[in-house]
């Protein structure tokens, strides 16, 4: 069993030879992403906590008398984790393709004049 690519007919699975690369990425598609991930950063930084000043008073005033209290300041702390483990990871994809992006364009450049995906797949087999 081959889980990272489709066994060929009869079961065989084609040699590496016989491969062909298929893989593409556009600038477009990462850019897409990269401010995707920003704007959604942007706004789960503002909207993510709206809530927080009120459900951390309402724990606050329940807590010496009901055990709810505590749930409540526990459910208030689990959410502003998550909500900054998410925007961390938001930061981190945007940040990290903005900077692939800028890294890369130069070498993309000479690649791409110098030579060509077909080549390089002639010269492997």
């Amino acid at each position: 069993m081959r889980l990272n690519q489709l066994d060929g007919p009869g079961g065989a699975v084609p040699s590496p030879a016989d491969q062909k690369g298929d893989l593409s990425v556009k600038a477009k598609d990462l850019a897409a992403i990269g401010d995707a991930a920003f704007k959604l950063y942007q706004r789960l930084d503002k909207d993510g906590d709206h809530a927080q000043n009120t459900s951390a008073t309402a724990a606050k005033d329940l807590k010496d008398d009901f055990e709810i209290g505590g749930a409540l300041s526990d459910v208030v702390e689990t959410w502003r984790t998550q909500v900054n483990s998410l925007l961390a990871a938001c930061a981190h994809i945007s940040n990290h393709l903005d900077y692939t992006k800028k890294a890369h364009a130069g070498d993309e450049h000479y690649i791409a004049a110098s030579f060509s995906y077909e080549t390089l797949d002639e010269n492997f087999h």
